[in-house]
């Protein structure tokens, strides 16, 4: 769709920090879709789907300290959210994509991985709720938030969520193609928006905010902050050759106008991310910007954090 002529926040110098730790000093590994939910001014909750043996993912977290955001105070020793019973739309694997607080309930947005026989995969929507600040969830439903329609019939899913005034908006990425590349299929989606009067009962179909082209075949889990007027999205841009960082601004969170050049994340980490950035999620700490991400093999090397500090341009929250 066509862009609103948004104010441009300047370029992103973000600094690389490194990689998540547990407290005993080892690397956090096979840990997918880092999704923040603030527990205080300077402590998060990051929850993330923990890969097994399978690649069959499930929902676990660590706690951080924002002021030390490399380093996990705790951690979730069992799932916190199991994959769904055989035939469910999640029975293949499941992690966070959005975690919003709504009175005494925490809700989290999560998607649902399915194995299929003549494609690859579907991914759907699920919600699941916790009522102790999230250490443990049971599903609202059994069956997708966002169901399968006419042109999403593949995906709806991985979905960031906000409410303001009443008023839920999410952010998602849905779709209904694939693409053929000799031996591999690929799946192929754009990124959309829709609103909700209660953050339960979503449209049929969301509205495109931003499409693929050129060589993007589609979008990882997008990230959104609004203040000032400007909404600002962050995400991963999906090609043939892997992920790479985006970024977009908007007066009104439906037209967006993209920046991707501006999201400038420095030199790679060897073995780390210098084959890809994905999942990447922004948090606001005081004065900076923190993001947490994804690197080589969709989370296989474990969470990265960069910080966007005060001095940078764009480190307006």
């Amino acid at each position: 769709m066509s862009s609103t002529n948004a104010g441009t926040s300047g370029a992103q110098h973000w600094r690389k920090l490194g990689v998540l730790r547990d407290p005993a000093g080892a690397p956090l590994v096979a840990a997918m879709l880092p999704t923040p939910h603030r527990l205080s001014e300077s402590r998060l909750r990051l929850f993330y789907g923990a890969l097994d043996a399978d690649t069959v993912s499930r929902v676990h977290s660590v706690d951080i300290d924002l002021g030390e955001p490399t380093l996990a105070r705790a951690g979730s020793h069992d799932a916190l959210l199991d994959i769904g019973e055989p035939g469910h739309f999640d029975d293949n694997g499941v992690v966070p994509s959005a975690a919003v607080e709504v009175d005494a309930e925490l809700r989290l947005y999560y998607v649902g991985f399915q194995k299929q026989t003549k494609v690859p995969y579907t991914m759907f929507t699920g919600l699941a709720v916790s009522s102790d600040g999230g250490a443990s969830f049971r599903r609202a439903r059994t069956v997708p938030l966002l169901e399968r329609s006419t042109t999403e019939p593949f995906f709806r899913t991985a979905p960031w969520a906000t409410v303001e005034d009443d008023v839920w908006r999410m952010w998602y990425i849905g779709g209904g193609t694939w693409l053929r590349e000799g031996e591999k299929v690929l799946p192929s989606y754009a990124l959309r928006t829709m609103i909700s009067a209660d953050g339960i009962s979503w449209p049929a179909m969301g509205t495109d905010c931003i499409v693929p082209s050129g060589d993007e075949i589609g979008f990882g889990r997008p990230c959104c902050i609004a203040g000032g007027g400007l909404y600002r999205l962050w995400y991963s841009v999906r090609s043939r050759r892997g992920y790479r960082p985006g970024y977009a601004e908007s007066r009104d969170g439906e037209h967006w106008r993209r920046l991707d050049s501006l999201c400038d994340l420095g030199a790679a980490i060897p073995g780390f991310d210098d084959e890809m950035i994905a999942y990447v999620t922004v948090v606001p700490h005081g004065e900076r910007l923190v993001m947490f991400y994804n690197g080589n093999g969709f989370g296989r090397t474990g969470i990265g954090v960069a910080i966007l500090e005060p001095s940078s341009p764009g480190a307006r929250a």
